[in-house]
């Protein structure tokens, strides 16, 4: 499985989650299933040095 970044706003603040999953769409459906009302800005795959260097939540 690969890690996806998920990035979505939430009522009235911006998250950042990692997610492990077989695809890009798969990942944010995780999302929407556990938050229904969020919003997805974004999903891209988890660059390993630059998360060390600015670490999200693991989902």
């Amino acid at each position: 499985m690969t890690e996806y970044i998920v990035g979505l706003r939430f009522r009235t603040r911006s998250e950042v989650l990692t997610i492990e999953a077989e695809d890009a769409l798969i990942a944010a459906l995780k999302i929407k299933h556990d938050q229904p009302e969020a919003v997805i800005s974004y999903v891209r795959k988890s660059n390993r040095r630059g998360d060390r260097r600015h670490p999200h939540r693991t989902g």
